[in-house]
C-alpha cells in the first residue's frame, strides 16, 4: 500500500495539472474501498490525538458547554407563542418547543414540547437532523419542517400542524432533495425540487418551480417557470409585508447574479434591473442593493448601496430612488431587518456593528442612529413584523457572552430577556484591532484576543482564523469553547478580515474574486507576518484554521506560504480546483473562482490550486484535514485526495472524516465536542 501511494504521488507531482489523477478513486463518497481507507485514517488520527493529555479535558469542557442548560435559547415568534429548537444531553437530536413571552422571561421557563426529534428518529429509525421550520402567513398554524438524514443539505419536507403537534397525514410532503419550498397561502405552495431527469441545474439545485395546491399530486403541480441547466438554482416565494403581498421568482443566473420576476395578475413580469442588483420588499417599497456601481440616468450609485422606491413607481419605469445607505471607505451594509413601520440597517464600520433606523412617513424617509456599544457584533430580527415595531436585539464580542434583549423601533431602551453565562473568566484578556499591510499596500484588519499581560516575545501559541470569500463577513462573537480550550490554556486568538469577505461591502469581495483571488491569500499571509513583527507569534508558534472556502485558504497557505506556520487545521475544504466544478455543488461557485475548464481561467487557478501545487521536498507545516462523509455541498474527495498525496511524500499530515453531520456541523453535541477536541489537541501538540 505504501509503495502504491508513493507511485501515485510521483505521478501526480511529475505530471502537474495534466496528469491523470491517481487518487480519483477517493471521490467515491460511500465506495467500499474509499470508506475502508477513511476508517484506517480515522483510526490512526484518533489513536494519536485522543492520547494527547489535552484531549480528554478539552472534550469534557466543550461538551459541558454545549449541553449546558444555561445556554441562551434563541426564540422566534410564531402565532402567539415563542419557539426554540434545543439540543442537550437529554435531547441529542433536539426538541422543538414553545413558551409564552412571560414564561420565557423566567429563569427556568416551562417549555411545551412541540416536536421531539429523538423520539421521531427512534420511531422512524432515521438519523434525523433538524433544518428548520417555515410557517404560513398570516394564519401561522401550519409549518413546513425540513429534516435531513445525517445533516446534509438534502432534506425531506413535511407539513406540520401546530395545534395537534403532529404531521399532516395528507399534507405537503417532499422526498429527500435539495428543495426550495415556500408557502403561497394555506392551501398552496411554490415548490422547486428534483422533479426527475432534467429538472436540476448543473450545480444540483432545482431548475423548475411549480405551484402545488393542497390535495394535488406533485406531478400535477403547474409549472410557473423554468430556468436553464447552467443556472445555479430557481425558486419562488410569497412576501407579505405591511399589508402588501408580492409573489416572486428568483432565477439564480450565477452565484452573484440573478433575475427577479413579480407576479402581476396571472402573469410573471421580469424586473428591469441589472443582474447584480438584489431585491427586497418593505410594505409598498422596493429595496434594491447593487453589488456593482449602477448608473441610472445621470445618477451613479455605488455598489453596496441600499436604494428605496415605491414598487408601483419602479414598475412604471421611474428611477427616483431614495438612498437609505451609501458605503464609505470604512462602512458596509451587513443586513436589513423590518418591523411593522421601520427598516433597521445593521452597518459595519471597520468591522464593528451599529444600527440605523429608517421610517417612511407620508412617503418621506427619515432616519435615526440607534445608541449601541462602540465595539462588538449586533444582530436584530423583527419579533412580529406584520403587527409590531418590536425587535430582538443581540450583542456579543469575543469576551462578552451573548445578550438577547427586546427593543422597540424609535427607542434606545431595551429589556434584557436572556444573558448567556460566561463559560470562562474574561478579566485577564483584552480585544484589540490591528491593520496589516498587504503586498499591494491595502490595510487589512484583524482582531486579536490575548492576555492583557502578554509577553511580546513571539512565543505565544496563536490561532489565526480566516475565510475570505463569497462576501461573508467575520465579526467578533463569543465562544465558550474557544475560551476554555484555547485562551484559558495560554493561547492567543486572531480573526482575519481579508479581502473576498464582505467586511467592507461588495468592493472588498470583488477585490479578491476570480483572477484576483490571490489578493485574499496575500492578505492572510500579511497578517501572519504582522503577528510576528508585533512579537505575538513567530512561525513556530502560529497555527491557522479555516473551513469550506476557508479550507481552500488553508490549502493555499500550506502550499504557498509553508514557512509562515507550524500547524494547519483544514476543515471541509476545497482543494482540487481543477475538478471543484464537477463535484457536488461546485459548479455554483464558478462565479467566485472561475471555470477551470476554460484555459484562460485555469491559467490563474492553477497558480494556487493546492492539490496541483504539492511539491516534494518542501518542509510543510503539520496539517490536520477534517471533512464529512455526508457533506453534500463540498465533496469529501478534496480532503481525502490532498491528504493521500501529501502523506505519500512524507508530509506531516493527519486526517479525520466525520461519518455523520453535513457541511456545517456535527449531527450531535457529542461528536461536535469530539471533533473540536481533536483539533485543539492537534494544535496544542504543535504550538506549545
Amino acid at each position: 500500500m505504501r509503495a502504491r501511494h508513493l507511485a501515485a504521488a510521483a505521478a501526480l507531482l511529475a505530471g502537474g495539472a495534466h496528469a491523470a489523477d491517481p487518487y480519483l478513486w477517493l471521490e467515491s463518497v460511500q465506495g467500499q474501498q474509499a470508506m475502508h481507507w477513511v476508517k484506517q485514517q480515522n483510526a490512526a488520527t484518533v489513536k494519536q490525538l485522543e492520547a494527547a493529555p489535552s484531549f480528554a479535558p478539552i472534550k469534557r469542557d466543550i461538551l459541558t458547554i454545549l449541553d449546558s442548560r444555561a445556554r441562551l435559547p434563541g426564540i422566534e415568534k410564531i402565532g402567539e407563542r415563542y419557539y426554540n429548537f434545543w439540543r442537550d444531553k437529554e435531547h441529542p437530536r433536539g426538541v422543538w418547543r414553545s413558551a409564552t413571552l412571560d414564561e420565557y422571561r423566567k429563569a427556568e421557563p416551562a417549555w411545551q414540547t412541540v416536536l421531539d426529534l429523538d423520539a421521531l428518529a427512534a420511531k422512524e429509525k432515521e438519523n434525523w437532523v433538524w433544518q428548520g421550520a417555515s410557517c404560513v402567513k398570516p394564519e401561522q398554524d401550519r409549518c413546513l419542517i425540513r429534516l435531513s438524514r445525517g445533516g446534509g443539505d438534502a432534506a425531506v419536507v413535511r407539513e406540520f400542524d401546530l395545534a395537534s403537534r403532529d404531521f399532516v397525514a395528507d399534507g405537503f410532503n417532499l422526498p429527500e432533495a435539495k428543495s426550495d419550498i415556500g408557502w403561497r397561502d394555506r392551501d398552496s405552495v411554490y415548490v422547486a425540487t428534483d422533479f426527475g431527469q432534467g429538472s436540476l441545474t448543473d450545480s444540483g439545485y432545482p431548475r423548475i418551480v411549480k405551484e402545488w395546491r393542497r390535495g394535488q399530486p406533485l406531478a400535477a403541480a403547474a409549472v410557473q417557470y423554468e430556468g436553464q441547466s447552467g443556472d445555479v438554482a430557481v425558486g419562488a416565494y410569497r412576501v407579505i409585508t405591511g399589508g402588501y403581498r408580492y409573489d416572486v421568482i428568483n432565477r439564480g443566473v450565477s452565484f452573484f447574479s440573478n433575475e427577479t420576476l413579480l407576479k402581476t395578475g396571472e402573469s410573471w413580469q421580469k424586473l428591469d434591473k441589472p443582474d447584480h442588483v438584489d431585491v427586497e420588499f418593505f410594505g409598498p417599497w422596493l429595496l434594491l442593493r447593487p453589488k456593482q456601481d449602477w448608473q441610472t440616468g445621470e445618477q451613479r450609485w455605488a455598489g453596496g448601496s441600499l436604494l428605496a422606491i415605491k414598487a408601483s413607481d419602479y414598475l412604471a419605469g421611474k428611477r427616483d430612488f431614495v438612498a437609505l445607505f451609501q458605503p464609505s471607505a470604512s462602512t458596509a451594509l451587513r443586513e436589513t431587518t423590518a418591523t411593522r413601520d421601520t427598516l433597521i440597517l445593521t452597518v459595519l464600520d471597520d468591522v464593528k456593528s451599529r444600527l440605523v433606523e429608517w421610517k417612511a412617513t407620508d412617503g418621506k424617509w427619515g432616519s435615526r442612529q440607534v445608541a449601541t456599544p462602540g465595539f462588538g457584533s449586533i444582530s436584530v430580527s423583527g419579533v412580529d413584523p406584520d403587527r409590531s415595531d418590536e425587535y430582538f436585539y443581540t450583542f456579543t464580542d469575543f469576551l462578552t457572552p451573548t445578550t438577547l434583549s427586546l427593543a422597540r423601533a424609535g427607542s434606545d431602551l431595551r429589556e434584557t430577556l436572556k444573558r448567556q453565562p460566561a463559560f470562562f473568566d474574561p478579566a485577564p484578556y483584552q480585544i484589540q484591532q490591528f491593520f496589516a499591510r498587504s503586498d499591494d499596500g491595502t490595510r487589512v484588519p484583524y482582531f486579536l484576543v490575548a492576555r492583557k499581560d502578554i509577553k511580546l516575545d513571539g512565543n505565544n501559541p496563536t490561532l489565526l482564523y480566516g475565510y475570505g470569500g463569497f462576501e461573508v463577513s467575520l465579526t467578533p462573537s463569543y465562544s465558550g469553547a474557544l475560551g476554555k480550550a484555547w485562551l484559558e490554556r495560554g493561547g492567543v486568538y486572531a480573526l482575519a478580515n481579508i479581502r473576498g469577505g464582505g467586511e467592507y461591502g461588495p468592493a472588498w469581495h470583488e477585490a479578491a474574486r476570480k483572477r484576483q483571488r490571490f489578493k485574499a491569500y496575500e492578505d492572510f499571509s500579511s497578517i501572519a507576518r504582522d503577528l510576528a513583527s508585533r512579537g505575538v507569534a513567530d512561525a513556530r508558534h502560529l497555527g491557522i484554521k479555516g473551513g469550506s472556502n476557508g479550507g481552500l485558504l488553508m490549502g493555499v497557505m500550506l502550499t504557498r506560504y509553508p514557512e509562515l506556520f507550524h500547524a494547519v487545521v483544514c476543515q471541509v475544504p476545497l482543494l482540487d480546483m481543477k475538478r471543484f466544478n464537477k463535484l457536488l455543488a461546485g459548479a455554483s461557485w464558478m462565479d467566485e473562482y472561475g471555470d477551470p475548464d476554460k484555459a484562460e481561467d485555469w491559467a490563474y487557478i492553477k497558480q494556487y490550486s493546492p492539490y496541483q501545487n504539492i511539491r516534494r521536498g518542501t518542509p510543510y507545516p503539520a496539517t490536520l484535514f477534517m471533512t464529512s462523509t455526508l457533506d453534500d455541498r463540498v465533496h469529501p474527495g478534496h480532503a481525502r485526495k490532498m491528504f493521500a498525496a501529501m502523506k505519500a511524500i512524507g508530509a506531516n499530515v493527519q486526517y479525520y472524516e466525520r461519518t455523520e453531520g453535513g457541511h456545517g456541523a456535527a449531527a450531535n453535541h457529542e461528536e461536535e465536542a469530539r471533533v473540536a477536541a481533536l483539533e485543539y489537541a492537534f494544535l496544542w501538540q504543535r504550538l506549545r
